[in-house]
């Protein structure tokens, strides 16, 4: 599995890197035929003051891709949020082709 982490109008802290690199890890114990995955983090709304933290994520399996994609006030919780969500969507892939 291939992990591309991609940081857009902003750097990354050590820190938020190492947890989605962990995270983004356990994904091989939902579907073992991920071949890569692609991590957004950006930063909305730059011409306001607050600016929304956004998280995309995009696996790719042989024949399908999954996509989401979250905004919130901070990346840990766009993060989170986001990882739950690709998570029920393979699930239901996996699901839907065991049925």
């Amino acid at each position: 599995m291939n992990v591309n982490i991609q940081t857009v109008h902003f750097d990354a802290d050590e820190k938020l890197v190492e947890l989605v690199s962990r995270k983004v890890e356990k994904l091989n114990t939902f579907h073992d035929r991920i071949t890569n995955v692609d991590v957004f983090l950006k930063l909305d709304n730059l011409v306001h003051t607050i600016k929304d933290k956004v998280v995309e994520i995009k696996v790719n399996v042989p024949k399908h891709e999954f996509f989401v994609k979250t905004s919130s006030k901070s990346f840990e919780e766009s993060f989170e949020a986001a990882f739950d969500s690709i998570i029920n969507q393979i699930k239901r892939k996996k699901e839907k082709l065991a049925a």
